[in-house]
């Protein structure tokens, strides 16, 4: 198909996405999800197309969670291409995604629009936007909730915005540590509790996060359950924690030594886990071995 065909059948369709009729909608809709996923030159096209973007954020508050899912669905097509990330994360685009995540139409719907967070967030120039614009609390907040079906995504999107600093520090103050290592201790999805130890790690890695992880109740013990579980992404996530908490506070060290099956964990996951779960449990137990165990000893304690 020539250049210029190809333009006027993405203008047809999205024509007919404006049309009264809700079942010519759906298909012109379809038909423009269906073009946008596989060429990078249609996303083009259609981006470039007048009034496109604008026609696709209206469609995105439908009240047809269909017609919602599908216009959010070509959305995040057109941002796979890195030369549209920014000028599709402008902050009215981004005030309809968060209230969106904050109330989505279907699971289908609040999948598609953090998957589309994450996928803007890519580009480091869009991470500052997300934060002022307040997405960051809604994240958290939409993690928190029993059961999410969402979580995977969320997560995801979560991950990428805090590896800017302030949308970490915006994390914390939303109570995200907590939060995290709540679902990171569950025992309904394993994969999700890999993906969430893997943002506490983002976390940490600045003074805010680390913080707050080091103040936070029963935190070695929690890591140390984790270790003791089956997910080996959730091991490794766990191992890395606990060596930033070790390397910061000597109070952590002595909450870990008070741990009696601590070193035998360590030691299994040394010859059993994988190669990064063994390297982190390594270094654990190297730096345990390292400790004065005499200056920590108390009546509490078995080794």
């Amino acid at each position: 198909m020539s250049t210029i065909r190809l333009r006027e059948g993405i203008a047809e369709c999205l024509s007919e996405a404006r049309s009264d009729s809700h079942e010519v909608q759906i298909k012109a809709l379809q038909t423009l999800a269906s073009i946008t996923k596989v060429s990078p030159q249609n996303r083009t096209f259609l981006a470039q197309t007048d009034g496109a973007i604008t026609a696709l954020l209206t469609l995105c508050e439908s009240s047809s969670s269909i017609i919602q899912t599908l216009s959010l669905s070509i959305l995040f097509n057109l941002s796979l291409n890195p030369d549209l990330k920014q000028s599709l994360a402008d902050i009215e685009t981004i005030y309809l995604l968060n209230s969106i995540i904050l109330s989505p139409s279907s699971t289908e719907s609040s999948k598609f629009a953090s998957s589309l967070v994450c996928s803007l967030a890519i580009l480091d120039k869009n991470k500052a936007k997300f934060g002022v614009a307040g997405t960051i609390p809604l994240l958290v907040n939409a993690v928190s909730r029993p059961s999410c079906p969402a979580a995977h995504h969320l997560l995801s999107s979560l991950a990428e915005l805090v590896q800017f600093h302030g949308n970490c520090t915006l994390a914390v103050r939303a109570g995200a540590i907590p939060v995290l290592i709540q679902v990171a201790t569950c025992n309904e999805g394993e994969d999700l509790g890999g993906t969430s130890l893997a943002v506490l790690g983002l976390l940490a890695r600045f003074d805010e996060g680390l913080n707050a992880l080091k103040k936070t109740d029963k935190v070695v013990s929690s890591m140390v359950d984790v270790l003791k579980g089956r997910c080996m992404l959730s091991k490794e996530g766990a191992a890395e924690i606990l060596l930033r908490l070790f390397d910061e506070s000597e109070g952590c060290l002595r909450d870990a030594l008070r741990v009696p099956e601590f070193l035998t964990v360590l030691a299994d996951i040394s010859v059993r886990g994988s190669a990064k779960a063994r390297e982190k449990a390594g270094q654990l137990l190297k730096k345990m071995m390292e400790t004065n165990l005499d200056s920590y000893n108390d009546e509490n304690m078995f080794f």
